[in-house]
């Protein structure tokens, strides 16, 4: 193992990557909050942890160093809007082995249209999407590194984005299908 020391006490980057079946879809639900409010099978095995171990926990759990906090914002800015997000993400496992997914996130809502709960499905993403989506992420992790100031760096890197974004004349999503 890679002596990288991670958040969470004892965990250290392995530099193994861990996959899962195309026909498999990986589940998880959080409250509001972020906290994990149910997680499918596929979730605890790729993730390495029980359902008692995550139950409650903030989904961030499996947030890998590699992916750029501007990803988050996004993905949270439009959820927390009422909208759908589809984002390559690179997890954590809690052994240190990481797994890249395509993820559709979703807001679930009462019936009086209060925004109660997120619903994420998973998929096992394109190799070629992911070496795009990896080389734009170490790009916007340089810029958010850049500054002293995380906040600062996180937002410097977020516009980024959005400025890809309109060079491009596409949303979000139509550039996550892109790549």
């Amino acid at each position: 193992m890679r002596g990288i020391v991670m958040s969470r006490p004892g965990v250290y980057l392995s530099g193994v990557e861990r996959t899962f079946g195309a026909d498999e879809i990986i589940v998880s639900k959080t409250d509001t909050k972020g906290r994990i409010i149910y997680a499918n099978e596929v979730f605890l095995r790729m993730a390495g942890f029980s359902e008692a171990e995550i139950l409650n926990k903030p989904h961030s759990i499996i947030r890998h160093p590699d992916m750029p906090r501007c990803v988050f914002k996004l993905l949270w800015d439009t959820i927390e809007a009422g909208k759908e997000i589809f984002a390559y993400v690179k997890n954590l496992s809690k052994n240190g082995d990481h797994y890249w997914v395509l993820a559709h996130v979703t807001p679930t809502f009462d019936k009086s249209g209060n925004i109660v709960s997120y619903h994420s499905n998973r998929r096992s993403p394109r190799r070629d999407a992911v070496e795009k989506a990896e080389a734009l992420y170490k790009e916007l992790l340089a810029i958010e590194n850049s500054h002293s100031d995380r906040k600062v760096g996180m937002e410097a890197a977020f516009q980024a984005v959005v400025a890809k974004l309109q060079g491009a004349g596409v949303p979000y999503d139509e550039f996550v299908f892109s790549l």
